[in-house]
C-alpha cells in the first residue's frame, strides 16, 4: 500500500497571471503558501484486475476507460498503472472551497501512482505532469499555481514564463517574519461549495480579450512583486492592504467573482479591525481570507461566527506532497 499526502493552498496575491492566456504575453507572477490541510491519497493491489475508486462515490471498472473520475483515469493512464488497484481518496477540507483542490488532487495522485511503480518523480516533473492533465488533456479552464504550491509546498514565490517554464523560488525571510504573517491570516468557510469552471472562463476570456483585464492582471502581478519584497525584507506591515488591492483588482476579471452575501462578509470583516482580505481560489464563494493585526483576531471571528461562518485554523506547510507510508 502506497499513500500520499499533499497540502491544500493559500494564494495572497497575483492569481489569474498563470494563465497562459496572460504568461505567454507577459511573465505571470504568484505568491502563495501551502497549509497543513492535506489530501490523502492511497494506492492498494487488488486480488483482480479490476480498477476500483472510491472518493465521494465508488466505481469498480473493468477497463480503464471506463472510469468517470477523470483526473484519477488520466493520472493512471500518464502513469501506466492502468489495472488492478484500488485508489481511495480522503481530504481534510471539501472541495470546491477555493483552496486547490483539484490541482492537490492530481499532485497527490501522480506522486502515489508512480511510488506504488516504484519510480521516483521530482516535485517540479509532479507538477508539470498535472498541469498537462488538468488542462492540456481534460481541458480545465485553470492556471498552473495550485499544481506548483501542491508539489513544492512552503512559502514561495512562482513565476510564469511565455516559453512555459515556472520557476518556484522559495521566500527568503526571517522565520519570524514568515510566521508573523500567517499568524496574522485568518480563514473562514463560508459554507459554499461553488464550481469554479464558470468563473475560470469567464476570466480566460476576458484575459485574452479586453485589455483592461490584462491591465488589471498587470497590477496583480506587480502587487505579487511588491508584497514579495516586503516580505524579503522582513517588513509585513501593508500585507492587508496589498490583500485588500488584490482583492478590487480580482473582481475586474470576472463578473461572477463575488456576490452582494461576499461583499457583505468581507464589509462585516473590515469593520471588525481586518485590513484586507479575499475570497479564496476563483471567487464565487468558499473561503474568506482575512488578514488582521491579532489585537482584532477575537472581534473579527465573533463577527464572523454570528454570520454562521466557520473558522478553518491553520499553519505554514513546509513541505510539497509527500508519500508518508510504503509497505503491505
Amino acid at each position: 500500500m502506497i499513500i500520499s499526502r499533499t497540502p491544500f493552498r493559500i494564494s495572497l496575491a497575483g492569481g489569474g497571471s498563470d494563465f497562459g492566456e496572460y504568461y505567454r504575453v507577459n511573465p505571470g507572477a504568484v505568491l502563495t503558501l501551502a497549509i497543513d490541510r492535506y489530501m490523502y491519497v492511497t494506492i492498494n493491489k487488488r486480488f483482480d484486475d479490476a480498477i476500483r475508486v472510491s472518493y465521494t462515490q465508488t466505481e469498480i471498472v473493468s477497463h480503464l476507460a471506463d472510469l468517470r473520475h477523470e483526473i484519477i483515469r488520466e493520472a493512471m493512464r500518464a502513469t501506466g498503472v492502468t489495472s488492478g488497484v484500488e485508489v481511495t481518496t480522503i481530504a481534510d477540507l471539501p472541495a470546491g472551497i477555493g483552496l486547490g483542490s483539484s490541482s492537490t488532487l492530481t499532485v497527490g495522485v501522480l506522486n502515489a501512482l508512480y511510488a506504488y511503480r516504484g519510480k521516483y518523480v521530482s516535485s517540479g516533473e509532479l507538477a508539470d505532469e498535472a498541469c498537462r492533465i488538468e488542462i492540456d488533456v481534460l481541458g480545465k479552464p485553470i492556471g498552473k499555481q495550485d499544481q506548483y504550491i501542491a508539489a513544492h509546498g512552503g512559502f514561495q514565490f512562482v513565476s510564469f514564463h511565455p516559453d512555459e517554464r515556472v520557476t518556484v523560488t522559495p521566500m527568503s525571510c526571517l522565520p519570524s517574519t514568515t510566521s508573523g504573517l500567517v499568524n496574522r491570516l485568518l480563514l473562514f468557510y463560508t459554507g459554499v461549495q461553488r464550481a469554479s469552471e464558470s468563473v475560470l472562463e469567464e476570466a480566460k476570456e476576458r484575459i485574452a480579450g479586453r485589455a483592461a483585464t490584462r491591465e488589471a492582471l498587470d497590477d496583480m502581478v506587480g502587487l505579487a512583486n511588491d508584497l514579495r519584497a516586503h516580505v524579503a525584507a522582513n517588513r509585513i506591515r501593508g500585507v492587508g492592504e496589498g490583500l485588500h488591492r488584490g482583492w478590487t483588482l480580482k473582481k475586474e476579471m470576472a463578473s461572477n467573482v463575488s456576490n452582494p452575501t461576499i461583499d457583505a462578509l468581507y464589509s462585516a470583516a473590515l469593520r471588525a479591525g481586518a485590513t484586507g482580505g479575499k475570497i479564496a481560489g476563483a471567487g464565487g464563494g468558499g473561503c474568506l481570507l482575512l488578514y488582521a493585526p491579532l489585537r482584532a483576531h477575537r472581534t473579527i471571528r465573533r463577527a464572523m461566527q454570528r454570520r454562521g461562518l466557520a473558522e478553518i485554523p491553520f499553519s505554514l506547510e513546509p513541505s510539497g506532497t509527500r508519500i508518508i507510508f510504503a509497505g503491505t
